[in-house]
């Protein structure tokens, strides 16, 4: 159990590294910033203007409605789109992660050496997701400087709630990502298939709703917007987090499936 934790460590620092030393890494994180940054303000800004004119109508006696939690809805529509930027960024990400190791032939190796091909995904998937850790923080920073001039005070766990959603998709993403990327040499492919493959599981839920009956419930089910949604809105709901989970569990074990064939063809 040791060596295989030691092995993990070894891959995730390995790995980590070359996200820190890649140029196109720093590209893609001076891009999301900059635009996660922009629509912040500008979702902040469109919120506050809607809350103002509710405000408005509620005083002229023209309806509007209750007050608005102005703070949650700007979490919640800035998660949002964070979600969507997201789903652009993290098949660039996952790209890498197996089509590298071919085109330097060191993916025979991998397949063939004593390291276990899911403690090489592990530990692979370990260290873009940090990469993506180090991409939100500062955002997450902002989120709080923004939220804290609330009045009442912000609560917390709906923030904390919210940004574990986009950790799971992440995690569930990359990890399917990192499946397609084991398939083929070219990081371009991989990146596009893991694109259409994640578009296709976050529109399960409008495509769910066209269908009806159980299979309708079963597509809504496994849609990747449904439950990311849920979380933004600050519902810890266990089916979200275990869905999320399974496709990270389904794509380490595609993933250790796909390199387990290359050792099988170099025996």
């Amino acid at each position: 159990m040791i060596t295989v934790l030691a092995n993990i460590d070894a891959i995730f620092r390995k790995e980590l590294q070359g996200y820190f030393r890649s140029p196109l890494s720093y590209i893609i994180a001076g891009f999301f910033w900059i635009l996660t940054a922009l629509f912040l303000v500008l979702v902040s800004q469109q919120v506050i203007q809607y809350a103002a004119q509710n405000d408005v109508g509620r005083q002229m006696g023209q309806g509007g409605g209750a007050p608005l939690d102005v703070p949650t809805l700007i979490l919640q529509n800035f998660l949002s789109v964070m979600g969507s930027i997201l789903l652009f960024i993290l098949p660039v990400l996952s790209m890498n992660l197996y089509t590298e190791e071919r085109k330097r032939h060191t993916l025979e190796l991998l397949a063939t050496s004593p390291i276990t091909n899911w403690a090489v995904a592990l530990g692979k998937l370990m260290a873009v997701l940090a990469f993506v850790v180090t991409l939100i923080v500062p955002i997450a920073i902002l989120e709080l400087f923004l939220l804290s001039a609330s009045k009442p005070a912000f609560p917390l766990p709906i923030f904390f709630v919210g940004h574990l959603g986009i950790l799971l998709l992440a995690a569930a993403v990359l990890s399917l990502g990192m499946f397609i990327s084991s398939l083929n040499d070219s990081a371009i492919l991989a990146a596009f298939l893991t694109f259409v493959l994640v578009l296709v599981l976050w529109i399960l839920d409008f495509l769910g709703q066209t269908v009806s009956g159980t299979g309708g419930e079963v597509l809504k089910h496994l849609s990747l917007l449904k439950h990311y949604t849920s979380l933004t809105q600050g519902v810890l709901d266990s089916s979200s987090v275990v869905l999320f989970l399974s496709y990270v569990g389904l794509g380490l074990f595609l993933t250790a499936q796909s390199i387990d064939l290359i050792r099988f063809q170099q025996s």
